[in-house]
């Protein structure tokens, strides 16, 4: 267990870094994510949290992990073309996942997911949350674009709101 991040975790409060993702900018990633969705197939889930579960840091639970616990929770993968991409901003620890369902998966390489989660984080440490925000999703929506373009009837399957745990 690494204490250090456990009361890094338990101590800030939540509020504390939550201020570099106010209403405003979540108002704007809301608009990104219906943006974004209309030029491809895919189907965009925003969740942002502050600090990890107390229950979550006991057990040692990794970023990636919580990420993938979110995914299932929020049932993202069940879209009907298999479809759906969880974006996840951990605060505290200022890391990134994106976990895209088998269908995305199949086409897009972690790799690339990895590039624009790094890039986001990079951002997110200089303090510059709102153009990293908006790069990412430049960078998800060209990645879906050429892997999973847009066809006429296009439902949007997920909530566009940014969820903030």
């Amino acid at each position: 267990m690494d204490l250090i991040r456990l009361f890094r975790h338990l101590l800030i409060p939540a509020w504390l870094p939550l201020r570099r993702f106010p209403t405003r900018l979540r108002d704007e990633i809301e608009v990104q994510v219906a943006a974004s969705e209309r030029c491809h197939r895919g189907e965009l889930c925003v969740a942002i949290e502050a600090a990890l579960p107390w229950r979550a840091l006991l057990r040692g639970q990794s970023v990636r992990q919580r990420a993938a616990e979110l995914f299932a929770h929020w049932r993202v993968w069940d879209t009907e073309e298999n479809s759906g991409v969880l974006i996840y901003l951990q605060l505290i620890d200022r890391r990134v996942e994106i976990l895209a369902d088998r269908g995305i998966a199949a086409r897009v390489p972690e790799r690339e997911w990895q590039e624009v989660c790094r890039g986001l984080e990079e951002a997110m440490r200089r303090g510059e949350c709102r153009p990293g925000v908006l790069a990412a999703f430049d960078a998800v929506t060209k990645k879906l674009e050429r892997h999973f373009p847009a066809r006429t009837d296009n439902p949007n399957e997920l909530p566009n709101r940014p969820r903030v745990l």
